[in-house]
């Protein structure tokens, strides 16, 4: 089943990295900023700071996202990958208000993060392998791994310049719209 809204997704952040990210405005920028706009809430998923940043979080929508998009359909894709994006941004928009800190947030990596949640809630025992750890994982486990070392990250402040909080957003705003449309822990859900 063709997948386009993971390809567009997928082309659109090729496109705004080989145009040099086109513009600072469209970077998420803390609310008490001059510089946020609403717009940003969507915008900043398609900025990426060099290729490696780009490749993996691309990699990731092809890998998860043409998966659920087959399975769910385009609507229904594009709907669960917008709510990702944007619950991260206000999960980072949050952390930025507690912390203080005046600097933007681009990237992907929160509607990836949500993607990642759905395949394992879809397809709990699917293996994945990794580059850096050669050993298959069962999805749902890698799920847990990734999510509390992401929440350890951000708690501790380990490996600072990456939006630790913005991903779990993703993860959770993601897992609300789950459970919304039908989805329990526990189950392997399809549709």
């Amino acid at each position: 089943m063709p997948t386009p809204v993971s390809l567009g997704i997928i082309i659109a952040c090729v496109i705004v990295l080989l145009l040099g990210n086109v513009s600072p405005m469209l970077a998420l920028w803390p609310v008490g900023s001059d510089l946020f706009y609403p717009w940003q809430l969507v915008s900043y998923s398609f900025l990426h700071a060099d290729f490696g940043h780009l490749f993996f979080n691309m990699f990731a929508v092809w890998m998860f996202g043409t998966a659920l998009e087959s399975a769910w359909g385009r609507k229904r894709f594009a709907m669960y990958y917008a709510v990702c994006v944007v619950g991260a941004a206000i999960a980072q928009i949050v952390v930025q208000l507690f912390q203080g800190g005046m600097y933007p947030t681009i990237g992907a990596s929160g509607g990836v993060f949500g993607l990642l949640l759905a395949y394992g809630a879809m397809y709990p025992r699917n293996k994945i392998f990794l580059i850096f750890l050669p050993i298959p994982i069962e999805a749902r486990w890698f799920v847990l791994i990734y999510g509390a070392v992401e929440l350890l990250f951000g708690v501790t402040g380990a490996m600072p310049g990456i939006a630790h909080f913005a991903h779990l957003g993703g993860m959770v705003f993601g897992a609300l719209l789950l459970y919304r449309w039908g989805w329990r822990p526990g189950m392997t859900w399809r549709r």
